[in-house]
């Protein structure tokens, strides 16, 4: 319990997964995908590092989100897959303010991040005599750290306002982590300045980032549109096909749960819409980036032929 005794509830209550049975068969499940998601991202971090000819704006970027998916995943999945493995789902309240702070500050850098992928492929295809001079290292930096910056502003706002209310009424958070938006229903205070928070701060931290994506894919497809060529057209694909397919599936996860309100999405839909961007999408961005990427697999092929004939 807190010393200043807003809050009565010393711990909350995880339902966890809508999942009733066969629970061993999804730990082991979810415990691969995990691991898989850690592994895959490492790899692409140490690639990136081992690798000079990666040593490039669009690669910094790529390192740093993997890392932000690494840490974004977690927050919440560890906690999930014990909870699921000792049957005992409470976490401690400080725990649960812990784990919403985190969870809203990776995923604010990872939208932005990806913003900042998006920014680079736009000039290295629309500016690209003037790509080494705009993409430099010091502007690579400070995109990272204004990344990091905005969005551990964004997160302190919403746990300091989350930290003032009180829980009396109910511990039971019907998720799997402490979410935002269901510990808001739980509150036994008004809890009026903290929705109104999340329309303004949303908006810098995805949907802002969300329409920087798309103004730069249009001036992308304007340019190719210009002179058109199927040479052309195969080159901007290869170069812009993998940060499109993680951009689809990170936001479209989200702009299906939390931007297309709908009747249908019953809280079972928004845990699963939930389990698909915190676990599923950085799963699948090694294999996104690494599949589609002949750099990677390049140095990937270099990095095990120096290995097996040492």
């Amino acid at each position: 319990m807190r010393k200043d005794n807003r809050s009565s509830v010393s711990e909350f209550i995880l339902l966890g997964l809508p999942i009733h049975q066969e629970q061993g068969l999804y730990y082991a499940l979810f415990l691969a995908m995990y691991l898989t998601m850690v592994l895959g991202n490492l790899l692409i971090i140490m690639l990136i590092w081992l690798d000079s000819h990666l040593h490039t704006p669009m690669y910094f970027f790529l390192s740093h989100l993997a890392f932000t998916d690494i840490s974004f995943s977690s927050v919440t999945v560890p906690k999930m897959l014990m909870n699921m493995l000792t049957q005992s789902p409470s976490i401690p309240y400080a725990g649960c303010i812990s784990q919403e702070f985190f969870f809203l500050l990776f995923g604010g850098i990872d939208s932005f991040l990806l913003t900042s992928m998006a920014y680079d492929r736009y000039v290295a295809i629309c500016h690209p005599l003037r790509y080494t001079t705009i993409m430099s290292q010091s502007l690579c930096c400070l995109l990272v750290a204004l990344s990091w910056v905005l969005s551990y502003a964004s997160a302190l706002v919403h746990t300091l306002l989350l930290a003032d209310l009180s829980f009396c009424r109910d511990n039971t958070v019907p998720h799997f982590f402490c979410e935002l938006s269901a510990l808001l229903k739980l509150s036994s205070s008004d809890t009026t300045i903290n929705e109104l928070v999340i329309l303004p701060v949303g908006t810098v931290v995805i949907t802002l980032p969300f329409i920087c994506i798309l103004i730069s894919y249009g001036c992308i497809g304007a340019t190719i549109l210009k002179t058109p060529s199927v040479k052309g057209i195969c080159k901007a694909l290869s170069t812009c096909g993998s940060h499109l397919s993680v951009v689809s599936l990170y936001y479209g996860a989200i702009i299906g749960l939390y931007l297309v309100p709908s009747s249908n999405n019953t809280n079972d839909n928004e845990v699963i819409v939930a389990v698909l961007y915190t676990l599923v999408t950085p799963m699948l961005n090694p294999f996104i980036y690494s599949l589609r990427n002949r750099d990677m697999k390049g140095a990937l092929r270099n990095i095990l032929s120096r290995t097996f004939s040492l």
